[in-house]
């Protein structure tokens, strides 16, 4: 009888235990570092340059589910960076991909493009006004009455702003003209004495390898959490990082080529993982090993070469949407009188003019109709949504393509272009392949106590947002709806 009272009391203290492991402090620091084009084929198939430190440490640690996803299509870097910063959807965020045709200067516009807001150290003036829900970073703001430190930071200016959201302290990328790293007055009015020092130390106008232009980004965000205090009070604070997994490459025409893309390839993750290791092991230094949450994932596609199907007798061909558009509006000329019905493309995009067709007295649902059913018999089409027909979409088919849409910058007619073909505007130069195919990525996280584990289910990015909101204590953001991953 003893022994089982003994028993049942150590049983008991063992489950106290593990409760007080499950129930780790609440980080001060959380690090989002999201890897654009990250693969998780080329992370397995390039391993064996790895160091130990990198991305075999933090797979081999951390809390790793394998095969993440995004619950839209199609995906790039901004509609990424935007679902993972709302935990929702471009259908909610607004943030529909990097740009769009402006409605009403008829020009191709970046997500970010904002004519009140000039730059600091660029000639760009931009904002995170097109994001239309709060992000994790606001929430954080919210919750600490403006004291929590948010910056993002990256490469490209979207990655940055978006990444750091509305409320933010700032928002640092490097200007394409100068070099410099620059910000928006949206965020402040001048720019910090420590950002004006970096600059003076690393813009030397001197070519950069990939290596060379990784590091000074990463040194940028280490300087960034120490000018700021970030991580050393009790009140948490997020800093989001992009970094790019991308090979920008030609297609390759002969072995020689293709050789050189692998080579590429396998330097660009060998670059990656030392930096993880110098940044994960930098910041754990400064902040405290406890104190530090990582969260590293990917954007869920990639800009691969385009593959000559031509040779191999392979269905392919170039959709010109440009042309199409043009196509169609003679078609709608030639039924109502000759006007100006389409007003632009973009991306997959085609918009119709509503003022005009209003003006006209057409009823603008069979306009719709008519140029959904005249663009169906266009080669290279496999099919054609309607901005009404999305909004009420509720079939598995069109529900990726739904989450992708939003009313206010999207267009009216989406196009589904054949895979293996390729979207051409003749007009921007924009060029898009086309490919049903995913890019296996996953999500890890990292220290604070996180126990090693490896989660096979497939998971939304959509959940990160309110995990982190968990560990932090604080309200996911206003449009999310997802449970957190733990």
């Amino acid at each position: 009888m003893n022994n089982r009272r003994f028993t049942t009391a150590l049983m008991a203290i063992i489950a106290a235990a593990v409760q007080a492991q499950i129930a780790q402090q609440s980080p001060r620091l959380v690090v989002n570092i999201c890897i654009d084009q990250l693969s998780s084929e080329y992370m397995e198939q390039f391993s064996q340059y790895f160091g130990t430190s990198g991305f075999k440490e933090l797979t081999a640690n951390g809390l790793v589910y394998e095969n993440a996803q995004y619950s839209f299509s199609p995906v790039d870097r901004s509609s990424a960076i935007a679902s993972l910063m709302t935990g929702t959807t471009p259908y909610f965020n607004g943030i529909i991909g990097n740009g769009w045709l402006n409605k009403q200067t008829l020009r191709p516009a970046s997500c970010v493009d904002d004519t009140g807001y000039p730059g600091i150290f660029t000639t760009e003036y931009c904002s995170p006004r097109h994001i239309l829900t709060s992000t994790i970073t606001d929430e954080l703001k919210v919750a600490t009455q403006g004291k929590g430190i948010v910056y993002g930071i990256a490469k490209q200016q979207d990655a940055a702003i978006l990444s750091a959201g509305h409320a933010a302290d700032g928002a640092l990328w490097k200007d394409n003209y100068t070099g410099s790293w620059c910000t928006s007055t949206y965020y402040m009015k001048s720019a910090p004495s420590w950002l004006s020092i970096f600059n003076q130390h690393y813009v030397t106008g001197k070519k950069k390898t990939e290596f060379e232009m990784l590091t000074e980004l990463t040194n940028l965000a280490v300087m960034c959490i120490e000018q700021t205090g970030m991580g050393h009070d009790n009140l948490a604070d997020i800093l989001n990082i992009t970094l790019d997994a991308g090979v920008k490459m030609e297609t390759p025409k002969d072995k020689k080529q293709k050789t050189d893309w692998t080579t590429t390839a396998t330097q660009t993750y060998i670059n990656l993982d030392r930096q993880l290791a110098d940044l994960v092991a930098t910041i754990q230094s400064k902040v405290g090993k406890d104190n530090v949450l990582f969260f590293i994932t990917g954007t869920g596609y990639s800009e691969l070469p385009v593959e000559e199907y031509s040779q191999y007798r392979i269905p392919t061909g170039t959709f010109y949407i440009n042309r199409t558009a043009n196509l169609l509006n003679m078609y709608l000329g030639a039924l109502y009188g000759s006007d100006n019905y389409v007003r632009g493309c973009c991306r997959n995009y085609i918009y119709l003019n509503v003022e005009l067709i209003e003006k006209k007295r057409l009823k603008f649902s069979d306009i719709l109709q008519i140029s959904q059913s005249f663009l169906l018999q266009c080669e290279g089409i496999v099919n054609v949504h309607t901005s009404e027909s999305l909004l009420t979409a509720s079939n598995p088919r069109t529900e990726p393509l739904r989450n992708a849409f939003n009313s206010t910058v999207g267009g009216h007619l989406l196009i589904e272009v054949a895979p293996g073909w390729r979207l051409l505007n003749e007009n921007t130069n924009e060029v898009m392949p086309v490919h049903a195919r995913t890019t296996p990525f996953p999500v890890i996280v990292y220290g604070c106590g996180i126990r090693p584990q490896r989660v096979t289910t497939p998971v939304d990015v959509d959940r990160i947002a309110p995990t982190i909101s968990k560990a932090i204590k604080i309200r996911a953001p206003n449009a999310c709806s997802e449970a957190p991953l733990f």
